[in-house]
């Protein structure tokens, strides 16, 4: 694999994570309760001088340097995922024009729309084929760790403890809260399904390996500078 196409497939994975966090805005916006993660982040955020960007970016380092020492695949891809994704949620946070919402049936509406974004976004991006964002990571990390019990009750188990973290230090809980666990999951395999992508028939590649593709072809274009 050339450089040219390793570069291509990090602006692709940009693109999807500018997607990815439009949705988050839309849930965010919605007003009737986060999922789990933006739960947590809202509420470090709540109770911090720091803005929503930079407690999801905190959170998601902090995660990532748990996926480290549970010892899971790391690429390029999770990294510029912790590094932007909670900060360019912010950003449309900051760039929206529109009075806040206070309406819960439009909220539930704008917060299934933020869902479709989201799946989308984790398409483009996933298709960049360099590993998973931070959480994914831990909760693969995680149900690794506990193999004789199922990866969805794993799953629920870690936005428990999640939500439960955010909610004690702020963060917003509401039915939001319900259809964010919930809700989400099945609107992406819905559109997955209709779009029959399967994101297991991705073959990622981590830091490691991108490097040493870097490196190599690197190594072959001065070889070829030099002739």
């Amino acid at each position: 694999m050339n450089r040219k196409k390793i570069f291509l497939q990090w602006l692709q994975i940009l693109a999807g994570l500018v997607v990815f966090a439009f949705g988050i805005h839309l849930n965010i916006y919605a007003n009737i309760g986060l999922a789990p993660w933006d739960c947590l982040g809202m509420g470090i955020a709540r109770c911090t001088n720091l803005n929503y960007g930079l407690s999801m970016t905190a959170v998601a380092l902090i995660v990532l340097i748990i996926d480290l020492f549970l010892k899971e695949r790391v690429g390029y891809g999770t990294i510029i995922d912790a590094l932007l994704t909670g900060n360019i949620a912010q950003l449309f946070n900051d760039l929206n024009p529109l009075p806040e919402n206070n309406n819960v049936w439009l909220g539930i509406a704008i917060m299934i729309v933020g869902f479709v974004f989201i799946a989308l976004g984790m398409l483009i991006y996933m298709k960049g084929a360099q590993c998973c964002g931070p959480k994914d990571s831990l909760l693969i990390g995680l149900g690794k760790r506990m193999p004789k019990i199922p990866i969805g009750v794993v799953e629920i188990i870690l936005w428990a403890v999640v939500v439960l973290f955010g909610w004690l230090i702020g963060g917003p809980v509401g039915i939001g809260t319900l259809i964010g666990t919930f809700g989400a999951g099945v609107i992406m395999h819905i559109m997955y399904s209709a779009l029959k992508f399967d994101p297991r028939d991705i073959k990622h590649r981590d830091v490691i390996e991108v490097t040493r593709e870097l490196v190599r072809a690197g190594a072959k274009r001065s070889i070829e500078n030099v002739k």
